[in-house]
């Protein structure tokens, strides 16, 4: 049951990588770069691990740039 377990983690942990790659990928198609983008130690350390994604800190010129090309209100 514990090697079950460790799976689980291990899978949902691979998860939140493949997660931040892509949305690292999809900023770089962009034109945007955050620097600090990836996983959160402490959450991926938690018993079981709940992997959140750390954004990180940017330039006011980045967010603005993030702002532009995500999408308004109106189109949901």
């Amino acid at each position: 049951m514990k090697e079950e377990a460790k799976r689980s983690s291990a899978g949902t942990v691979e998860a939140a990588k493949e997660a931040v790659a892509e949305l690292r990928a999809a900023l770089e198609r962009v034109g945007i770069k955050l620097p600090s983008l990836g996983l959160d130690p402490v959450t991926c350390a938690a018993e079981p691990p709940r992997p959140l994604v750390e954004l990180g800190r940017c330039t006011v010129e980045t967010a603005r740039r993030l702002a532009a090309v995500l999408p308004g209100e109106g189109s949901r």
